[in-house]
């Protein structure tokens, strides 16, 4: 993690946080400044966006020049003003007669049970997370969309725990993939390269992970899921390049990468949303198949780092502060 740059190492994406200082809150966007093709799946069943429509192969606008992801609930859809601000303050945008106007799609996930939940992201804070966008490694754990974000909600908020924003890459063939997750599940988070359970739902006693999957098995109902109160929001990035279709089938892959770390991931409490953003700096080909194994293997991983970096706050421990479960 600490040597992987994250989404910042795809050529053409720069990648910014704002962290609020009041309460766990923010927001991050990623900024494509020369625009990117751009494709979104949302899986969940309780999301919160802005503009993903038009990511549609179906619909005309072919590129986009970055995306928000915010915490807040719906209210953090407002910091997307101030990254069209930030671009348009730039000369960035899709032209309109003399007029420019930046497309910036956004998605929200709930994170209004950490502090005050007046405190939300605003067009101030969307402004603020571009001016602190650059290519150096992505910052990652309790920072931008992540900073409130919680895991394990499955059975009951007091047995949850921290999640966070995670960042990782790949670089095959001269192709590079990154992505860029902000983790606030419902579900636990697994290491799926090891199996090892890293972050969720808690013990009774709140000393160990419960594991979620096991229990729902082993017949111990969850408690009832409030829609909207959790959601897993990524940026998957590539300097392939690719038509919006292929953008779009990207985002449906990275999905993949968020079953593979996230269990059970979709439920009808997670408004699961993934853009992907194509920037078409590299020369190189790859085979879709290669492309797609790379997208979900980076989501998984940027999903597990953003839980190991995460640190503890409040009554929610971070996957650091926690016993293994139970053999």
């Amino acid at each position: 993690m600490a040597d992987d740059p994250g989404l910042s190492a795809v050529a053409g994406l720069r990648v910014g946080h704002y962290t609020d200082p009041r309460r766990p809150t923010g927001c991050t966007v990623v900024l494509a400044p020369e625009g990117a093709v751009g494709g979104v799946d949302v899986r969940g069943a309780a999301p919160g966006t802005r503009d993903t429509e038009l990511l549609s192969p179906l619909n005309a606008v072919e590129r986009v020049h970055g995306v928000l992801l915010a915490g807040g609930s719906a209210f953090g859809l407002d910091a997307a003003g101030g990254v069209m601000r930030w671009l348009e303050e730039r000369g960035i945008g899709h032209s309109v007669g003399p007029h420019r106007v930046p497309i910036v799609p956004a998605a929200i996930l709930f994170d209004l049970f950490t502090g005050d939940p007046a405190v939300r992201p605003d067009a101030a804070a969307g402004y603020a997370a571009c001016q602190a966008a650059g290519e150096g490694p992505v910052p990652q754990g309790n920072v931008g969309a992540g900073a409130g974000a919680l895991v394990g909600k499955l059975y009951g908020l007091a047995r949850a725990m921290k999640g966070g924003l995670g960042s990782a890459s790949l670089r095959v063939g001269g192709v590079t993939v990154g992505a860029v997750v902000a983790v606030n599940a419902v579900g636990d988070v697994r290491d799926p390269r090891t199996g090892q359970l890293l972050a969720g739902a808690r013990s009774a006693d709140g000393l160990r992970l419960l594991d979620s999957t096991r229990a729902l098995l082993d017949g111990e109902p969850p408690l009832p899921l409030q829609p909207g109160a959790a959601t897993t929001l990524a940026v998957v990035g590539t300097d392939a390049l690719l038509t919006k279709a292929q953008a779009n089938k990207l985002a449906q892959l990275a999905h993949d990468g968020l079953a593979r770390s996230i269990g059970p991931v979709h439920t009808q409490g997670d408004g699961d949303t993934v853009f992907c953003l194509a920037t078409g700096r590299s020369s190189a080909h790859l085979h879709p198949v290669t492309l797609g194994t790379m997208v979900a293997e980076v989501t998984a991983r940027a999903v597990v780092n953003a839980v190991r970096a995460a640190h503890g706050w409040g009554p929610f421990p971070a996957a650091r502060d926690l016993a293994p479960p139970l053999p």
